[in-house]
């Protein structure tokens, strides 16, 4: 099946302009996804920045058989595919329920095919279309997209500050009878009536938050605006690689305290702690997918450095069993333990009775299938959704909360990793 009809490769003088005059450009049409890696290094990225653009097929399910119906879809367009899972996937993965409202709207399930793809790697474009020169012309003509943010939002939360403490000190009574160890507890802040420029925005936010698992993606009239620091899982080959973020500290104002504070998380016993079980949970998930024996831990507790904090990311691998399709391998662990808790089932039940909404794409994965049957997927935090038609802007944070948490700290850590998003919408939470 041929999937493309021309390939061409060019060197550009200045790829940050390039890049966003191609993604001013991709967001004429109704879907795109935009993926940057913000030039960061890592041993696992195939390019720094990956643009889908325009659909040639698509699907969009929910929870049910949507692994099913995705598995079949990706057998008819073996090529590139790009999308998102939510996270109430978990009820067709698992035996679990969610009731909560959700007011943004997203499926469940959403994987296109693009008709045009651009790949960058260093200042090399590579560019998939029937019409490459088509694509040229109309990226070229495209000024600078103006950095915006909304000038009318009127922010609320789910949870008062003082119900968040109560509704962790009431979890904490679960992990005290035994019934969990630790858990994701995520709140939503919202608007409504919103108006904002979402390229704008996000690209404000990429700027303000570079991380290296950044996505723009556009579903009609619906948009993820991600700043994400955390990859969920990847294949390279045989290989299998999930990178679970548990431990976060501020940056400090000089770089004598910024090194006094890495430290202080390095050493930090509840952070460890919180790393360590799900890292477990990781391993235990990758074993489902796992030739015997062959899942290990790459590298524990490594200290990583993001421009609003300090996160401790910790990399888990496995070699995949030659009869697991690349869609059972994402099943097999999704969704995501650092996102959840452990024991896993439980947590995420528990969470559905203490969280007032649906998580949807957060808590998701953003990414793509490659023609060689590799994938990469982010853990959608950090992220700005947005219902255009709705006028419904919202975002979540959460922390993980065990025996020995804090319930004031674990508030002030949701804010902290909120910094970023209550920047770019001039917003202040306390």
């Amino acid at each position: 099946m041929r999937l493309y009809f021309f390939k061409v490769k060019k060197q550009v003088t200045n790829i940050h302009h390039f890049k966003q005059q191609a993604l001013q450009w991709a967001c004429s049409f109704d879907a795109v996804c935009y993926l940057d890696s913000n030039s960061f290094t890592d041993p696992y990225s195939k390019f720094d920045a990956l643009i889908a653009i325009g659909v040639k097929s698509e699907i969009t399910v929910n929870a049910g058989n949507a692994f099913e119906q995705l598995a079949q879809f990706r057998a008819a367009n073996p090529g590139w595919i790009v999308g998102f899972f939510g996270y109430d996937l978990k009820n067709e993965v698992e035996e679990l329920t969610s009731a909560n409202i959700d007011e943004v709207g997203f499926p469940d399930l959403h994987f296109f095919s693009p008709m045009h793809l651009i790949t960058i790697k260093g200042n090399e474009i590579e560019i998939l279309s029937d019409d490459v020169a088509y694509i040229f012309e109309n990226i070229e003509q495209q000024g600078v997209h103006p950095i915006k943010t909304s000038t009318k939002i009127n922010l609320q939360g789910r949870f008062s500050k003082g119900e968040y403490l109560s509704a962790v000190e009431q979890i904490q009574s679960h992990i005290t009878r035994g019934d969990i160890y630790v858990t994701n507890f995520c709140q939503e802040f919202f608007a409504e009536n919103a108006e904002i420029d979402p390229l704008g925005v996000f690209l404000r936010l990429n700027t303000i938050s570079p991380n290296p698992f950044a996505a723009f993606f556009k579903w009609k009239g619906n948009y993820i605006l991600s700043a994400s620091p955390e990859r969920f899982l990847a294949k390279r080959g045989n290989k299998l690689i999930s990178q679970p973020i548990k431990g976060t500290a501020k940056r400090g104002q000089t770089q004598q305290e910024d090194e006094a504070i890495k430290q202080q998380l390095r050493n930090h016993a509840k952070e460890l702690q919180e790393n360590v079980m799900i890292v477990d949970l990781v391993r235990n998930d990758l074993t489902r997918s796992a030739k015997e024996g062959t899942v290990k831990t790459e590298e524990l507790f490594g200290i990583y450095s993001f421009n609003q904090l300090h996160q401790m990311i910790s990399t888990v691998v496995c070699e995949i069993r030659d009869e697991i399709s690349v869609i059972e391998a994402v099943k097999n662990t999704f969704p995501m333990g650092s996102m959840t808790g452990a024991p896993k089932i439980s947590a995420m039940r528990l969470m559905e009775q203490y969280e007032r909404s649906k998580r949807g794409v957060y808590s998701g994965a953003i990414g793509y299938f490659s023609p060689d049957n590799d994938f990469d997927f982010n853990v959608v935090i950090r992220t700005l959704l947005y219902n255009s038609a709705k006028k419904y802007l919202s975002f979540q944070a959460g922390s993980a909360i065990t025996y020995h948490a804090n319930a004031e700290q674990e508030y002030a850590e949701c804010l902290l990793k909120a910094k970023a998003i209550l920047e770019v919408l001039d917003q202040q939470i306390t």
